[in-house]
């Protein structure tokens, strides 16, 4: 249940980040010449865009390196921010390219201790707008096993290149009327579905809404709590939810730890109240297909928060 819950595979840590996207063909390659790092490829191409990649040869990494390749006039990247971040990444062995984000959508990365250390020197002491090639050992960058899932063993070298795209600022909920949201189907006093007759289609990416349909009269919550819920969720015009927690028991669940839109829309919502939330797939699941829940959904709940801590 809280399965369905959790955030997916984005973001803070580039292990996973990386792991989770799909691996793309070959630039070119087949020399069997060996070069240090950056010296075994040439990088062109403008800020934003796609990189364009010519291998001189194999790369080896006896050292993580990191050069700037263009300096962005941007804010200062702090520890703690959360960067959006277009993420090219090449196989020195083979020399092909293993991924792109360049023709998806930039993906966050937090400057934190949860970083892997070469990422983090790639991200530390940069500027919003800077385009930064890392050159670092699979095992370095991946872990003792490398990438299997990328096809990068962990004796390979491998060339990272990342756009630092701008700082992810959270969007705050937009509070709205009831009536701009579902309405609730009772049974026994409690929520069975959601009711979207006169409710016009979602805009794909709208904004967050929220309609606090009872006020509670307890302690704020933030973003750190473990909050304690009964909850019901439902995609538009689906007849019934694809999950709800009113005919079993309370889920306790960090807000930490569940899609962005439930740790947006309900930090500082009282204890004790009913909230309607409408969450924009890129709040949600994005185009990660879900159990009853297609790719690119927007997301309609009736929280009742029960307790927080």
């Amino acid at each position: 249940m809280l399965r369905r819950l959790r955030r997916p595979a984005l973001l803070l840590l580039p292990v996973v980040l990386l792991a989770s996207l799909t691996a793309c063909g070959s630039d070119n390659g087949g020399s069997s010449s060996t070069y240090e790092g950056l010296d075994a490829v040439t990088i062109t191409g403008a800020f934003g865009k796609a990189p364009d990649v010519k291998w001189k040869g194999e790369m080896t990494a006896s050292t993580t390196a990191v050069k700037t390749l263009v300096k962005g006039d941007g804010v200062p990247v702090k520890t703690g921010d959360k960067i959006l971040t277009n993420v090219w990444l090449g196989n020195g062995y083979t020399q092909q390219k293993a991924l792109s984000t360049y023709d998806s959508q930039p993906q966050a990365l937090t400057l934190d201790d949860k970083l892997s250390k070469p990422f983090a020197q790639a991200l530390e002491n940069q500027t919003i707008g800077s385009r930064v090639a890392l050159t670092a050992s699979a095992a370095d960058l991946f872990g003792e096993t490398g990438n299997p899932q990328l096809q990068i063993g962990n004796k390979d070298a491998v060339l990272v290149i990342l756009d630092l795209m701008e700082i992810y600022t959270p969007p705050k909920p937009v509070d709205v009327p009831k009536s701009k949201l579902p309405g609730l189907i009772l049974k026994k006093g409690e929520p069975v579905g959601l009711d979207f007759k006169g409710l016009p289609a979602p805009k794909a990416n709208g904004d967050l809404l929220r309609s606090i349909v009872r006020k509670g009269k307890g302690k704020t919550v933030t973003s750190s709590m473990t909050v304690t819920a009964n909850y019901l969720g439902q995609v538009y015009g689906a007849k019934k939810p694809f999950d709800e927690s009113y005919s079993k028991k309370p889920v306790p669940f960090a807000l930490t730890g569940v899609i962005q839109g439930w740790t947006l829309g309900l930090s500082g919502v009282k204890v004790g109240s009913r909230v309607l939330l409408e969450i924009p797939s890129d709040l949600g699941y994005g185009a990660q297909k879900q159990a009853n829940i297609p790719a690119n959904s927007t997301l309609y709940f009736v929280v009742d928060i029960i307790s927080a801590k």
